[in-house]
């Protein structure tokens, strides 16, 4: 089959996104899903109706997407939790309206075994999208694009013994722009004059507006900064403002030529997360805040190869710190050249990048 196209393979995608879980889950679907169209594949996607969410990007990108009541949610203290009794329900029922669905992709951390089993009977394999390892999956393949120690045996014991396992940076879901775009990568020289600042989708706690007022307490006027803030920011308006009130810094919201701003950039500041292999990819720079639970293991591990400057939780870094921070990496050169240098090892053969490779399998499985 590889190689060729097959319109009758049918995939739906379950992910969330929402102020609080934020854009990643359903984007890095997206360029999984875009892949697997360009193959000929039929592909949809159920979503909670959450506030804050990106379905309207699913559809703007040609998508069908099923939109499922948002429900209470059982654990008000974890963005991501659901009822899942209730949740399975009404994704029964829209695979049984899609019918034959070949492959059930699943991107959250509110699901598990207890969750996928119950669907068993209604699709043909199971993929599931993971980066914390802390519950069973019952699954035909599972995806942790992220860098752990343990990578290896992570999943031992979490996933049946027959279950695919796609590990490692080396299968970041990563859009056709940033493959595009490492293929004509200007070399860098370690100087900055160009700095991105983003943190995500959402950014809740407002990571951006301390990061402005860091580069307020840098003062380097000659220095361009780009700040990208998502559509579900709240806190948009805010920021807007204060760009406006910071010489040579200016803002952008909702963006779609993010490889683009990441290639033209010396250095980067913002979270950790699958911005991460995007940053890594292209070889840029980065100061890193942690700003989720499962983000710490791997950016620790990011920062321990020298690919990043973690400084650690958000809560912890104050705007005077970070920007000392961003003083010390302008100020050192090499620093920089040895983070583009390890980016660059971390991610590995740029040729196959990770959307590639899964859609082979997913196609040869079938």
């Amino acid at each position: 089959m590889a190689g060729g196209t097959n319109t009758s393979i049918k995939v739906v995608f379950r992910a969330d996104s929402s102020v609080n879980i934020g854009a990643g889950h359903v984007m890095r679907c997206l360029t999984l899903a875009a892949a697997l169209r360009d193959r000929g594949c039929t592909v949809s996607f159920i979503s909670r109706d959450l506030t804050g969410n990106i379905s309207a990007n699913v559809e703007a990108a040609g998508f069908r997407m099923f939109r499922i009541p948002a429900g209470a949610n059982p654990c008000p203290d974890v963005p991501f939790a659901l009822d899942v009794p209730a949740d399975v329900a009404q994704t029964a029922e829209i695979l049984r309206q899609e019918q034959n669905v070949d492959w059930l992709v699943i991107d959250h951390y509110g699901i598990d075994a207890t969750w996928e089993t119950p669907l068993r009977s209604l699709v043909g394999h199971i993929m599931v999208i993971d980066d914390i390892a802390n519950r069973k999956h019952d699954c035909d393949l599972i995806l942790d694009q992220n860098l752990y120690e343990n990578m290896e045996s992570r999943y031992d014991g979490l996933v049946p013994e027959n279950c695919a396992k796609f590990l490692g940076p080396r299968y970041a879901l990563l859009r056709d722009e940033f493959v595009q775009a490492r293929r004509s990568l200007r070399e860098r020289d370690g100087s900055v004059k160009r700095v991105l600042v983003t943190f995500g989708g959402g950014d809740a706690s407002n990571e951006t507006a301390k990061a402005l007022e860091a580069w307020r307490l840098v003062g380097r006027e000659d220095v361009v900064v780009d700040v990208v803030v998502g559509a579900a920011n709240p806190h948009r308006e805010q920021l807007k403002q204060l760009c406006s009130e910071l010489p040579n810094v200016s803002f952008y919201c909702n963006v779609s030529n993010m490889a683009q701003m990441m290639s033209e950039a010396d250095l980067a500041v913002g979270a950790g997360g699958s911005t991460t292999w995007e940053r890594c990819f292209l070889g840029l720079p980065s100061i890193t805040l942690i700003v989720a639970e499962n983000q710490a293991e791997t950016t620790a591990a990011v920062g321990r190869r020298g690919a990043t400057l973690n400084l650690g939780w958000y809560e912890n870094v104050a705007a005077a710190d970070l920007a000392a921070a961003i003083k010390q990496v302008i100020g050192t050169p090499e620093v920089m050249r040895d983070m583009i240098r390890e980016s660059f090892v971390l991610m590995g053969d740029s040729a196959s990048p990770g959307a590639v490779l899964l859609v082979e399998r997913l196609l040869r499985k079938l």
